[in-house]
């Protein structure tokens, strides 16, 4: 089924029960609105990033059917960025910073192939990436009960299975052109440093002894910091070892090594 135009999109997003009969909305703490900003930015982000692997993928003349879906998927991002900014002002927050321009596009070495940026970002962004985004925004849903917020989570997660699904897609189809033994050397040789990126995200210093938040922070549509680790470890068991392995790719071993004691910080 296609998506309907964006206007009709957002009539839909601001549909809400008259005023006289809303239910009172819980009281938006600090962290609500510094969190969903958060999210605003993180969306234009993404909308940005996947904009321009598309280009690279017309550039490299790639399939058509991978190119309409990353233009699809850019249309998804600037969606989910206006209903999570709607979901920052339902809740008190006020103008957001300005996007840092550096972050809003992918770079890539002059001394490689194109098709080696491709696969770094799609694996990075999207195999990785998107791939936790699913359990994590189902997660972030099911406790989610204000209106505006539960909306945009209900459509962020029913894109994200879709973009989860482009990257893969995306590795496989380069696994089968003339670039594959690169391809596959890459992502052997990176994605150790891959995870190590994403663990820092999950997985911040501190971040397990955080367990626990207010009843209303989560009924807008936040969780502990914790079970961000706790989603990221059963994403590497569930989705990554056995979706690398189909490729005779061993996340295992790069997870290993992601999660391995810096001895090099050691003292003699």
């Amino acid at each position: 089924m296609k998506d309907a135009p964006d206007a009709e999109q957002d009539s839909a997003a601001d549909a809400e029960a008259p005023r006289g009969q809303r239910a009172p909305l819980p009281p938006a703490s600090d962290a609500v609105r510094a969190e969903w900003g958060r999210r605003v930015e993180a969306e234009y982000r993404s909308a940005a990033i996947t904009q321009h692997l598309t280009l690279w993928l017309i550039q490299m003349g790639a399939s058509p059917d991978l190119i309409d879906d990353g233009l699809r998927i850019v249309k998804d991002e600037l969606a989910h960025a206006r209903l999570s900014h709607r979901v920052h002002a339902r809740a008190g927050g006020g103008a957001l910073p300005a996007l840092r321009r550096e972050t809003l596009g992918l770079r890539s070495s002059g001394d490689e192939p194109l098709e080696m940026a491709v696969a770094r970002a799609g694996v990075e962004v999207f195999c990785l990436g998107e791939t936790v985004a699913v359990p994590l925004f189902k997660v972030l849903r099911e406790g989610c009960t204000v209106p505006v917020a539960r909306r945009a989570l209900d459509r962020i997660l029913r894109d994200e299975v879709r973009h989860r699904d482009f990257g893969w897609t995306l590795l496989r189809y380069l696994l089968e052109q003339p670039c594959a033994p690169a391809v596959r050397q890459l992502v052997e040789r990176e994605l150790h440093s891959m995870f190590t990126r994403l663990r820092r995200s999950y997985m911040p210093p501190g971040g397990a002894k955080r367990a626990a938040i207010s009843d209303d922070d989560r009924a807008w549509g936040l969780m502990p910091t914790a079970r961000y680790g706790e989603i990221l470890e059963r994403a590497v068991e569930r989705d990554y070892v056995p979706r690398f392995g189909e490729h005779g790719l061993d996340a295992t071993a790069a997870w290993r090594a992601a999660t391995a004691p810096d001895r090099s910080a050691t003292p003699p």
